[in-house]
């Protein structure tokens, strides 16, 4: 959600490949090589591939794209259908994709039916450009940020194997995010919804998996099945719309939240509030292109009074009304002595339950020269946004899995960092 709150089309290869992600603003992906200092190794095995990855800001990924293959790096976005790359080199841009030096590069013509059907999930359609009578697409964020240009199909290098004929978006505008600073760290987006021109959609995948550790480490994600994930995971059930709503987003990875707990307290507030209402607002999504975890208005109000009333004589709030830490966290505390006698927060899901606590709980930040903690949890109705988002701030050092073929998310607590080294990666 920096996202857009917002496999291969090929056959894998039979090979599983290890690659690193780099968590900052984009995720990586390698061989058995180091490309970006992270190893891959190929192994005769059935379709998972697995790849590494460095954690800051936003989760990011490295590849080569295009004949002969250029360098790229993505953000790894489980909210966001389509991927893209900047493509026109602008001054705030340290990297972009070149076309004219491609010779795959192949622009789709808005006449085609890859323009008129293959786009229809996306949430602005796509256009014809008058000018080259190209397909003219336009994907846009929470944060009111942006991107548009060319639908174009070219190779895609992921794990070593190519995937000939990715559709992806040339974009020509720039603007993942609305910090210029994130947005010159990579060259684009990864599509991970489920949405037709994503890549898990177009790489045909059955499952999917990540595995973040703590902030500026490294982390793990594994495309397809295999035997690696920890065991026993929690499974919960994707949601799918039954009917067509203006703010449900049909193609997120949508669970149902049934509550939350405060240290072992669930906080008594009706169902009704976790379900999708008629228009669709209210849904659940697991996006890991937004860092922290936002709450609808009512439930996030009740959560922050039972978490001071808890962490009382345990916390010191800081009293300033004018601070809301990312313009929904507007509740932030000096530093605290300790973090284990901050209680645990507990979503509750149908099947799963999913503990945040320690770090993953509060969060460090500048005030000035101060440094104070901020709760990881947000207003919504702050942001704008109809829905509730588990941000992957929340998800580190829990093995994340996204079964397509059973229509289910599944996690379970674990250290990543061991996750990595159990798949045949040392950073």
């Amino acid at each position: 959600m920096a996202s857009s709150i917002s496999s291969l089309s090929l056959l894998l290869p039979s090979l599983t490949t290890l690659i690193l992600l780099q968590i900052q603003t984009c995720v990586s992906s390698s061989q058995t090589q180091k490309p970006l200092l992270l190893p891959l190794k190929t192994q005769t095995q059935t379709p998972p591939r697995k790849l590494a990855f460095q954690h800051n800001v936003t989760l990011t990924i490295s590849l080569t794209i295009g004949s002969p293959p250029q360098n790229v790096t993505m953000v790894l976005d489980t909210g966001s259908e389509l991927s893209w790359l900047h493509c026109k080199k602008l001054p705030n841009l340290n990297s972009t994709f070149n076309p004219l030096l491609s010779s795959s590069y192949t622009p789709t013509p808005c006449n085609s039916s890859v323009c008129m059907t293959r786009t229809r999930d996306l949430t602005i359609p796509a256009s014809c450009d008058p000018n080259n009578k190209l397909c003219h697409v336009i994907v846009s964020y929470a944060d009111a940020s942006s991107a548009e240009g060319t639908l174009a199909a070219e190779t895609f290098s992921l794990a070593g194997a190519a995937q000939p004929g990715t559709l992806f978006g040339c974009m020509d505008s720039a603007g993942y995010t609305s910090d210029i600073n994130e947005d010159a760290k990579t060259t684009g987006l990864m599509g991970m919804n489920r949405g037709s021109l994503s890549l898990v959609t177009q790489m045909v995948l059955p499952k999917f998996s990540y595995c973040i550790s703590g902030e500026d480490a490294f982390g793990v994600l594994l495309l397809g099945d295999g035997p690696s994930a920890p065991s026993p995971l929690q499974y919960t059930p994707l949601v799918t719309a039954t009917t067509s709503s203006p703010y449900f987003d049909r193609v997120a990875y949508t669970v149902q939240l049934e509550g939350i707990k405060v240290s072992e307290k669930l906080l008594q507030l009706p169902k009704s509030v976790f379900v999708p209402d008629h228009t669709g607002a209210g849904q659940t999504m697991v996006d890991s292109g937004t860092q922290f975890t936002f709450l609808l208005g009512p439930v996030y109000n009740s959560l922050k009074d039972e978490f001071l009333e808890q962490t009382k004589g345990v916390l010191t709030r800081i009293e300033d009304p004018n601070f809301v830490f990312e313009g929904a966290m507007d509740l932030c505390y000096h530093a605290p002595a300790s973090l284990a006698a901050v209680p645990a927060v507990t979503l509750v899901f149908s099947g799963a339950e999913m503990r945040v606590s320690g770090e993953r709980l509060l969060y460090r930040v500048s005030k000035g020269r101060d440094c104070v903690y901020c709760f990881t949890f947000g207003n919504s109705d702050l942001l704008g946004i109809e829905a509730y988002v588990i941000g992957h701030h929340h998800q580190q050092n829990v093995w994340m899995e996204f079964d397509l073929v059973k229509s289910r998310v599944g996690f379970t607590e674990t250290t990543c960092d061991l996750a990595s080294q159990r798949l045949g990666f040392s950073p």
